[in-house]
């Protein structure tokens, strides 16, 4: 009814290779997945660890808008000038 396989070194070898090389492979994928989880686990505790100085950053901007508004005012006449003068001079080299 059923037949005795058949032994065949040459595929005995085969098989083998085969599953070594499967089994290196899966210690090498398992060794890249841990060092890529190390580092991720890192990065996370780095990236969300502090929780930042945000009134400071608030301040930051506040000051930012507000020095743009004043040299804005005061140069906006200078500003608008020196863009009018350079467009009519590029509509003039056409």
């Amino acid at each position: 009814m059923f037949k005795k396989p058949v032994s065949n070194p040459k595929f005995s070898l085969l098989i083998y290779s085969l599953i070594h090389r499967n089994l290196i492979r899966s210690k090498i994928v398992k060794k890249i997945n841990e060092a890529w989880s190390a580092r991720a686990q890192r990065f996370a505790e780095l990236a969300y660890g502090e929780k930042g100085d945000v009134p400071g950053w608030v301040l930051v901007v506040l000051m930012t808008t507000g020095l743009v508004t004043g040299i804005w005012t005061v140069a906006q006449p200078r500003l608008s000038s020196i863009l009018r003068n350079s467009l009519d001079n590029m509509n003039s080299i056409r």
